[in-house]
């Protein structure tokens, strides 16, 4: 029997014990996949399913985080969509393919890696070849791994749901994963993107990303800094990540008809704003629950094509998660990733 190393906790809690364990590497046979992992990419909702399991019936000892790269290694006898020795990425929510996503009205759809089916941080995978695509050529596999969650969400609210034209105003909120790859998609798509942060260091790594106005929001309001930035224009998109009462400022921000993709949940779980300017502003507030596999392959030619190069802050080795999840509180600039 083959057995895999991954990181592993039997509890959910601000003290939950991770550490390094063994699980047996199922067989590969019809439609499924054997996966060597090289790289897994952080997300800071990590950190919040393995402090509160954010409600989700997670099974015992849980494998955290959602997204990797790695090489497939065996693949069963019924696979069509892959072969020993490609590259591939995980998928986010791996039974949404495309179209309108699973779920009901009662009961929305959070089926996803790191949540209620096993996490990524493992060493070897067995899995449906459907839960898969194949990675950019362009990219190592480090750099791959930030795809699936923080790449595709914003792909999803600029591209497949936003369609973003040149010349559109974007207003990015931070240097997260999220906000960079939203900064670097709206750039080639030839978007003017005005960027917030409380960090003169990160604003300037942000210019020479692409960003053409930095807004330092500890200098003043930072909403009517944009309103002057704009001719009072406001912003076309905005990728609200920060959450809670902060929606009202994403509302003021933005332009006439204009679109909230409303991302994160750094302030709170519960959003709240004023409804003046919804109803005079008209704007589409959207929630984006990342995406579905199709705009992910969308996304994989994309980077391919524009040569775009995803921001990572650090890497870690396998045995350092402790250590890459604390620098998700402090703040990375871009991506943090786990390096097998």
């Amino acid at each position: 029997m083959q057995t895999t190393r991954q990181w592993q906790t039997n509890a959910i809690g601000p003290e939950a014990n991770l550490k390094i364990g063994e699980a047996r590497i199922p067989e590969v046979s019809g439609t499924m996949i054997r996966v060597r992992t090289q790289a897994v990419s952080l997300n800071f909702r990590d950190r919040l399913v393995l402090e509160s399991g954010m409600g989700l019936p997670l099974q015992f000892p849980f494998v955290p985080a959602s997204d990797m790269a790695g090489v497939v290694e065996a693949v069963g006898q019924d696979v069509t969509r892959f072969k020993p020795g490609d590259l591939v990425i995980s998928t986010f929510s791996p039974d949404w393919i495309d179209g309108r996503g699973p779920g009901t009205a009662r009961t929305p759809p959070y089926q996803t890696r790191g949540g209620l089916y096993p996490g990524v941080l493992s060493e070897h995978t067995v899995l449906s070849e459907e839960w898969f695509t194949l990675a950019p050529k362009t990219l190592d596999a480090a750099e791959a791994s930030t795809l699936p969650c923080a790449g595709l969400t914003a792909w999803v609210a600029l591209i497949e749901c936003g369609r973003l034209k040149a010349g559109d105003k974007v207003l990015v909120q931070g240097t997260g994963g999220v906000a960079l790859f939203g900064l670097q998609i709206a750039k080639a798509h030839g978007a003017e993107v005005l960027i917030t942060s409380g960090s003169a260091e990160k604003l300037e790594r942000a210019q020479a990303l692409g960003a053409d106005h930095l807004i330092n929001r500890h200098e003043g309001d930072w909403v009517e800094r944009l309103h002057h930035l704009t001719g009072d224009y406001g912003a076309d998109h905005v990728l609200e990540i920060v959450g809670g009462s902060h929606l009202g400022q994403a509302l003021k921000a933005v332009a006439v008809n204009g679109r909230i993709s409303v991302i994160g949940v750094l302030e709170g779980f519960e959003v709240s704003a004023p409804v003046a300017p919804l109803l005079l502003k008209a704007p589409v507030v959207q929630g984006i629950a990342v995406g579905h596999r199709r705009a992910l392959e969308d996304l994989v030619r994309a980077v391919d094509q524009t040569g775009l190069k995803p921001v990572i802050d650090r890497r870690y080795a396998f045995a350092e998660l402790p250590q890459a999840l604390d620098h998700l509180y402090r703040g990375p600039f871009g991506k943090v990733v786990i390096e097998f």
